[in-house]
């Protein structure tokens, strides 16, 4: 049975040899080959099919955001998680608009960077506690204390939000909830409006963080 194949793209040497052991280790994945700047990562992807790369974009000289962008166009079927330790709240979102499935930060334990990478490679999302509470703590204005207020949504509209929080397209979700797709649509504008959301990014986060999904993982 085949292996799944994961490039190491990391400036620093001691985390790649860490990931190395980690993975390898295991005896679950190979790792097809460790690189430390984004022309080298470049140059693999085009002569080698990967399953999963996992990367620390934050690194000046090696990696940085708009890498996630120029792998998909390479290699759009390949995976991309992110193991960093920046925390900052513009580049984690750039970097889920540019279609990541997983961003665990480097302090987590060596069970959720596995969890991570399996989720990505069974196609799910994986983000760790650290990542979603910035991002909610943030783009949604959370208090420091605990808010447990029932959300302001409709049940027409939880389903739609759990189902885009899945991944589906306006277009699926209509087929599935027999709606058509400018009722979708003005569904979708109500919800980002109720909820003073910008983007699909931020409306995953709202979903795992309101327990609407159970497949995104976090």
């Amino acid at each position: 049975m085949r292996r799944p194949g994961i490039i190491l793209a990391d400036g620093q040497e001691l985390i790649r040899i860490a990931l190395r052991q980690l993975l390898a280790g295991s005896g679950h994945y190979e790792i097809l080959a460790e690189v430390s700047h984004e022309d080298e990562l470049m140059a693999r992807l085009q002569t080698q099919l990967s399953d999963l790369v996992i990367l620390d974009y934050s690194q000046e000289g090696h990696f940085h955001c708009d890498t996630i962008g120029k792998i998909k166009a390479i290699a759009p079927k390949t995976a991309v998680v992110i193991i960093s330790s920046d925390l900052r709240k513009e580049n984690i979102f750039q970097v889920l608009e540019n279609g990541i499935s997983g961003f665990v930060t480097k302090h987590c334990s060596s069970d959720e960077i596995v969890d991570a990478v399996q989720a990505a490679l069974k196609g799910e999302k994986f983000f760790c506690t650290k990542v979603i509470d910035i991002l909610l703590a943030k783009s949604l204005g959370k208090d420091e204390e605990e808010n447990c207020d029932p959300t302001p949504l409709s049940p027409r509209e939880i389903e739609i939000v759990r189902l885009a929080a899945k991944g589906l397209i306006a277009k699926e979700i209509a087929d599935v909830l027999n709606l058509s797709l400018h009722t979708v649509y003005t569904h979708r504008k109500n919800i980002m409006k109720k909820l003073q959301l910008n983007s699909s990014s931020e409306l995953v986060l709202y979903a795992v963080n309101k327990g609407l999904v159970n497949d995104v993982l976090v």
